[in-house]
C-alpha cells in the first residue's frame, strides 16, 4: 500500500510541514563524487566516465525511467506562417507539427505543437530559448494579451515586466513555444496514449519506462534536431525553460539532452530541485500519489509504500536526491528561479530545501572547472540568500524575485547572465 501524501492547505490535518526545525531529518544526501563502491572522485574524467553514469543509470531506473530503444522520430511540417512586432522590432513566425509514425499503433496519435519565432532583422543565425507552453502562433508573434504578466495593475502599480517572448527578441534571441501536451498528457490516464503509449504499443509501462517528465524532454531534443538544421538558428546557444511541472521537466532536459546550453528551471519544487529527503512541503508521498505519479517511472512509487513485499520504503531509500539532478546539466549554464510564497510560489516547493540542493550541486560543477553559486556554503548550512538578490556571477545560478509561482521577474535578469554565460558578450544585472 503506498502512503497518502501531506495536503498543501495548512489549515488541513495532515497539512504539509512547514516548521524549518523539522525539516531536515535526513541530513545526509547521497555523495556526488563517490562511486557506489566508495572510491572518491577527483578529476573530471572520472566524472564523465564513472560518476556520472551512474548517476544516470539512477535515475532512468528509479526516477523518470528510461526512454525506449526504438521511439519513432517525428516529421516536421511548417502548417502555417505569420510576421509580426515584438518590443518594437519585427518578427517572423513559423507553426510546426511534428507528426508522429504510428505504423505499430494506428490508434495513437501524437502530433508535437510548436511556434518558433525570429527577429526578422537578424544578421545571422541567433540564440533561441524553447519554452514549455501551449499557445497559439498569432499569440507567438504578438497578441496583446501575452505582453504582460497577471492581471492589469492597479492606478498606482508599477507595470509589469515585458513578457518574456518581448525580452528575448530585444536582446536578439528567438524563442519557441513547446506544447507539453502535445506530446504527453498530463495525467495517468494518458499513459497508454501520447509518445509513452505510441511507443509501446498501447500498452502499460514496464517500471523502468518513462514517465511524462522524461517524455517532454525528449519532445524538446526532438525540437532542437529540427533546430539545428535551421540556419537561421544558433543551435549551440539554445535553451529550455519551464515552470512548476514543466520547471521539472526542463531540469530533466538539461540533465539527459547535453546539446541544450542553457537551462531556465522555474518554481521545480519535489521531482525537480527541492530535496525528496526534506521533510518539507510536497514530498515523495505526493508524487507517488495518483495525481503525479505518470511524471515518474514506475519504479519510483516504491518510495512512498508503506507495506509491500519488499518491505516499508521513503525518501531516505533513494539512491539519489535533487542535487544530482542538477548536477547531471553541469557544466552547462543552469538557472533555478523561484517566487516567493506571500505571492503565491507557495511553501509546498521548499525554496530552502532547493537552494541546499543548488549548493550542493556545486561541487560538480567547480569540478568540471566552472564557478557554481559562488557563497562557500556547504549544503546543510546554506541559507537563502535575499529575496531579489541573485547569485549570477557563476555557471550556476539562483534567484528568488519577489512575484508568485512564476519565473516571469526573473527574465530581465537570466537573459543578460545566459548571454553572457553563453559568450554573447553581455553583462547580467546585479
Amino acid at each position: 500500500t503506498l502512503r497518502p501524501g501531506p495536503s498543501g492547505q495548512p489549515d488541513a490535518h495532515n497539512a504539509a510541514n512547514t516548521d524549518e526545525a523539522r525539516a531536515n531529518r535526513y541530513p545526509d544526501w547521497p555523495a556526488l563524487l563517490t562511486l557506489e563502491n566508495g572510491d572518491p572522485i577527483t578529476s573530471a574524467k572520472q566524472w564523465w566516465q564513472l560518476r556520472r553514469p551512474q548517476i544516470v543509470e539512477i535515475f532512468e531506473r528509479e526516477v523518470v525511467g528510461r526512454v525506449p530503444a526504438k521511439v519513432p522520430e517525428p516529421v516536421w511540417s511548417l502548417t502555417a506562417t505569420a510576421q509580426g512586432t515584438l518590443a518594437g522590432k519585427p518578427v517572423q513566425g513559423r507553426q510546426f507539427v511534428g507528426r508522429v509514425d504510428n505504423s505499430m499503433a494506428p490508434d495513437i496519435e501524437v502530433n508535437i505543437a510548436l511556434s518558433v519565432v525570429l527577429p526578422a532583422d537578424a544578421q545571422g543565425p541567433v540564440p533561441l530559448m524553447i519554452l514549455f507552453r501551449g499557445g497559439n502562433l498569432q499569440q507567438a508573434v504578438g497578441n496583446e494579451a501575452e505582453r504582460r504578466f497577471g492581471p492589469p495593475p492597479g492606478p498606482d502599480a508599477p507595470l509589469a515586466d515585458p513578457s518574456p517572448a518581448e525580452q528575448l527578441i530585444a536582446a536578439g534571441w528567438g524563442f519557441a513555444w513547446l506544447n507539453p501536451g502535445s506530446i504527453q498528457a498530463d495525467n495517468g490516464a494518458g499513459l497508454r496514449s501520447g509518445i509513452i503509449g505510441l511507443a509501446n504499443r498501447g500498452e502499460p509501462r514496464k517500471p523502468d519506462d518513462w514517465g511524462a517528465l522524461r517524455a517532454w524532454a525528449w519532445g524538446a531534443a526532438r525540437v532542437l534536431d529540427l533546430l539545428e538544421d535551421d540556419p537561421a538558428v544558433d543551435a549551440t546557444r539554445t535553451g529550455i525553460e519551464g515552470v512548476s511541472r514543466y520547471g521539472k521537466a526542463a531540469l530533466v532536459t538539461m540533465a539527459f539532452e547535453p546539446r541544450f546550453a542553457v537551462g531556465l528551471i522555474g518554481s521545480a519544487g519535489e521531482g525537480g530541485v527541492s530535496p525528496y529527503r526534506r521533510d518539507f512541503g510536497e514530498m515523495v508521498e505526493n508524487i507517488t500519489g495518483s495525481a503525479e505519479y505518470h511524471w515518474m517511472a514506475g519504479n519510483f512509487l516504491k518510495y512512498g509504500t508503506e507495506r509491500s513485499t519488499f518491505g516499508r520504503m521513503d525518501a531516505q531509500d533513494l539512491p539519489v536526491d535533487s542535487h544530482a539532478l542538477i548536477a547531471l546539466a553541469a557544466p552547462r549554464a543552469t538557472f533555478i528561479s523561484y517566487g516567493i510564497p506571500e505571492r503565491g510560489d507557495a511553501l509546498w516547493l521548499d525554496q530552502q530545501g532547493s537552494y541546499m540542493a543548488s549548493v550542493a550541486a556545486g561541487e560538480v560543477f567547480e569540478l568540471l572547472g566552472v564557478k557554481a553559486l559562488g557563497t562557500g556554503e556547504h549544503y546543510q548550512s546554506a541559507v537563502m540568500p535575499a529575496v531579489n538578490h541573485g547569485l549570477l556571477d557563476g555557471r550556476l545560478a539562483w534567484r528568488q524575485h519577489d512575484g508568485g509561482h512564476t519565473d516571469g521577474p526573473n527574465w530581465r535578469y537570466f537573459i543578460p547572465w545566459a548571454s553572457q554565460q553563453l559568450g554573447l558578450g553581455v553583462d547580467p544585472e546585479p
